[in-house]
């Protein structure tokens, strides 16, 4: 059996690096794809083998950690960046594949032909460097996996009645990309006894993996890299405290390991509406000092905003931009760093 080879960062996982693994799927009988990142770099190298795993589940994934100088000019680097990557493989190599010249290196350094794939990138014109340049302007360029990861999102979140539905759903369609609606509300629907029966612990976890799985899915088919949720699982947590009687460490565990880049709690000061659902107005200004004294006691950025919805989107936007930006920005990897010598880029 042939055996194919494709090494890189994919930095981010784009449609070029898919073309590239298929190529060498339809050559070879099996292939290995090595990610090789830098600790330099802000997202994980087996976060990046995740990606190519669930693109490419046909591949074999493996990753490491690659620090050597990136001057294939040398062969001092050559031979610190062969050791990691024979020390990947379980097997010889017959065919590497590769869009760069760096490729013939590599395949005379492993015994193997190369075959060389887009050459000059006429059918995939598109680089790791000028999508990490312009996340949002290149969001198109990206697999399913990666947009799951890399996009940022924004939480709506307040008591009863407060508006956060209308808020989410204006503030997405302001942002021009898609809204997460509140899982917990439709399963307020179909529950077992309705609203009339006694809340269960159980069923919050199960409000937690809706709506996180549903945010993923709406990352992955964005088409910016940004989604607007309608709660979250902070929110969950608290309505549990309110319906249960307790805290729920294990929920306030998950909503610190997914956070979004901004919670926005809307005010309790318009009309209550009873819709049939909600507890009513004589909780609502508790609920909503809950949320303030929990938004201002965590990590995650925070704004309250008032007023009509043009209004509350008016608020929002101003503070969401720079975080919005700090969050598509990737930390430059070795050969792109300022504080290192000037490399030849493979």
């Amino acid at each position: 059996m042939t055996h194919g080879l494709v090494i890189g960062k994919f930095y981010p996982l784009h449609r070029g690096h898919s073309h590239l693994i298929q190529t060498a799927l339809r050559g070879s009988d099996r292939v290995t794809v090595q990610v090789l990142g830098s600790s330099v770099e802000s997202v994980p190298h087996e976060a990046r083998a995740d990606w190519v795993r669930q693109e490419h589940p046909t591949a074999c994934v493996v990753a490491a950690l690659d620090d050597a100088p990136v001057d294939f000019g040398s062969d001092a680097a050559w031979r610190a960046h062969m050791r990691v990557i024979e020390d990947l493989l379980d097997e010889s190599v017959d065919t590497v594949y590769s869009s760069d010249e760096y490729g013939h290196e590599l395949a005379d350094r492993l015994g193997a032909a190369w075959v060389q794939v887009d050459e000059g990138r006429r059918i995939n014109p598109v680089s790791g460097t000028a999508i990490r340049a312009d996340l949002d302007g290149r969001w198109g360029e990206l697999g399913a996996a990666a947009r799951e990861t890399l996009a940022a999102r924004v939480v709506v979140l307040g008591a009863e009645s407060t508006g956060s539905t209308t808020l989410a759903e204006a503030l997405a369609t302001a942002l021009r990309t898609l809204w997460v609606p509140e899982y917990g509300r439709e399963h307020s629907v179909v529950r077992a006894g309705g609203l009339d029966a006694p809340w269960r612990s159980d069923e919050f976890d199960l409000i937690v993996d809706r709506q996180i799985q549903a945010e993923r899915d709406a990352a992955r088919r964005s088409p910016r890299p940004v989604v607007v949720c309608d709660t979250d699982v902070l929110a969950t947590a608290l309505w549990h405290e309110r319906y249960v009687g307790v805290p729920a460490p294990r929920i306030l565990a998950q909503a610190a390991a997914h956070a979004p880049v901004l919670y926005v709690l809307t005010g309790d000061e318009i009309p209550f509406v009873q819709d049939g659902m909600r507890d009513g107005e004589h909780i609502r200004h508790d609920m909503q000092q809950r949320f303030r004294d929990v938004l201002a006691a965590g990590p995650v950025p925070w704004t309250e905003v008032h007023g009509t919805v043009a209004e509350r989107v008016a608020a929002v936007l101003p503070v969401l931009q720079p975080l919005l930006a700090e969050h598509w920005t990737f930390a430059p990897p070795l050969e792109e760093r300022a504080d290192t010598p000037a490399r030849v880029r493979p």
